[in-house]
């Protein structure tokens, strides 16, 4: 089943003129329009939310605008700038989510995420990424997922706060009851639909084809059969200017699992041949399968490390094959190497002289294109246990960077830490005993404090903020990582109050 995701970007280019500005910008709530002219008006052709939120609309004249708010900011609008802009978000789209990414304009951004969101998780956390990250870049955004194009078009617009998935094979469900400007008919036919008291696309979808067409031509049932899925729309996807891609059209569409199976390793081997010229490595190949009938088959493959092996990375690619859907045949298949990095030629170590390191990255790459995480924990400068590590790639080189040792960590940390219950002498007392989870343990031996003073440089409350760590075994021998939030001394710096952080092995 086809997944679509249409990114929906309401206010474009005034987030767009914020971001350029930088610091310069002025604050959120000041109201910043977009002026242009049609004919010898000069109209309002994009608003921000603080705008919008003072009685400003899309087409009202610039003069009325300035009258009803007096500290309007104005700026021409720049629809030429606002398309590549949004050209270069999709390819920032690419590189990160799926490789069939095109441009919605004059806002938007559809994605074809078929089988690519067991990459992200699942659809829910890949939307929530997608408005999470666009709103760190400063766009406003809402996002929707839909089995075609249409569906997810209207959808992002007039359901999703800030998001919406509309559940596999039911379309008509989730947009019969949006407006029909949802179709993305031309404001024209809109204004006549209406006229005539048409008001939701179910209405347009029950009424006889043959009257509307003969009134308003082909373009209302089009719409019509893109939304519901009867008539396929082709997504034609951006390519950056440097990719490296091959292709391979064929005479009679191919179908069968071995046949495109023979094919991804000629074009691999291909592809391989160019990256060699280029001293280049791949990290990421996109595999994209044009059908007879429009529709297309992705397959993604990333690696660890840039790869250059024909028989590995046609394995990669090969292992996801069986989720191909060919169709009624595919007449075009397109290799693009996405992702690449220089990768030169490295000279093999005897094994005389020393023991080569075992190349795990491989087995990461059949892990990782299966849909799990890889990732391995790398320490960060910080005294604060639970921001002491971070998630990195598995192969990513080692830095200088280590944990402290002259107190031992414990293997397993609870997020967040959880309360327990103590009896303990204070200030620098070990408990006694301790309850967790409704268990009593009596403390055998003990080893602290060990102090961990707050990052006041990070958030002001942290200033007087202490905790006291200690290290104790139980009768049982089990050993546990607890701590007390204060100094026992003074009420500012902690609650006093006792948790567990950690478990040893």
């Amino acid at each position: 089943m086809p997944r679509v995701v249409s990114v929906y970007l309401p206010t474009w280019p005034t987030d767009r003129y914020r971001r350029m500005l930088g610091r310069q910008a002025p604050a959120a709530d000041k109201p910043v329009v977009m002026i242009g002219r049609e004919g010898s008006r000069r109209l309002i052709m994009a608003a921000d939310g603080a705008a919008q939120a003072a009685g400003l609309r899309i087409g009202m004249t610039a003069s009325k605008a300035q009258v009803l708010v007096s500290d309007l900011i104005i700026e021409d609008f720049r629809p030429e700038e606002d398309r590549l802009e949004l050209e270069r978000l999709a390819l920032w789209f690419l590189g990160n989510y799926a490789p069939i990414v095109a441009i919605d304009p004059p806002d938007g951004i559809v994605v074809d995420t078929t089988g690519a969101d067991h990459l992200h998780g699942n659809e829910t956390l890949m939307l929530t990424a997608m408005i999470n990250r666009l709103h760190a870049m400063g766009f406003t955004a809402r996002a929707a997922v839909a089995d075609t194009w249409g569906a997810a078009h209207a959808l992002a617009r007039h359901e999703a706060r800030p998001y919406v998935i509309a559940e596999a094979g039911g379309i008509a469900v989730s947009v019969l009851d949006l407006p029909i400007s949802a179709l993305r008919l031309d404001g024209a036919i809109v204004a006549a639909l209406r006229t005539l008291g048409f008001e939701r696309i179910g209405e347009l979808e029950a009424t006889p084809r043959a009257p509307l067409a003969l009134r308003f031509g082909p373009e209302i049932g089009r719409r019509l059969d893109q939304l519901m899925g009867r008539l396929a729309e082709p997504i034609d996807p951006i390519r950056p200017a440097e990719a490296i891609e091959v292709r391979r059209a064929f005479a009679e569409p191919i179908a069968a699992a071995e046949t495109i199976a023979r094919y991804v390793e000629k074009l691999v081997a291909r592809i391989c041949t160019v990256l060699e010229e280029k001293g280049l490595g791949v990290r990421r190949l996109d595999l994209i399968c044009h059908r007879v009938d429009g529709g297309a088959q992705v397959i993604r493959a990333g690696t660890a490390k840039p790869v250059r092996e024909v028989q590995r990375l046609t394995r990669l690619l090969c292992d996801r094959t069986e989720t191909i859907d060919p169709g009624f045949g595919i007449e075009l298949m397109t290799l693009s190497a996405s992702r690449v990095e220089a990768l030169d030629t490295v000279q093999t170590v005897s094994s005389l002289i020393e023991e080569p390191e075992a190349d795990v990255s491989g087995l990461v790459d059949v892990i990782a294109n299966r849909g799990h995480r890889v990732y391995r924990i790398a320490a960060v400068e910080s005294d604060v246990p639970e921001r002491s590590f971070m998630l990195v790639p598995p192969l990513v080189e080692d830095d200088e960077i280590g944990w402290p040792n002259h107190w031992p960590r414990p293997p397993r940390l609870l997020a967040p830490p959880e309360p327990i219950q103590c009896l303990a002498l204070l200030p620098d007392h070990p408990p006694a005993n301790f309850t967790w989870r409704g268990i009593r343990h009596v403390v055998k031996r003990a080893d602290g404090p060990e102090r961990v003073f707050g990052e006041w440089w990070k958030r002001d409350r942290e200033l007087a903020a202490v905790r006291d760590y200690f290290s104790v075994e139980n009768e049982a021998g089990e050993r546990f990582w607890i701590y007390r939030q204060g100094d026992g001394e003074h009420a500012d710096s902690g609650s006093g109050n006792w948790f567990i952080h950690g478990v040893f092995g």
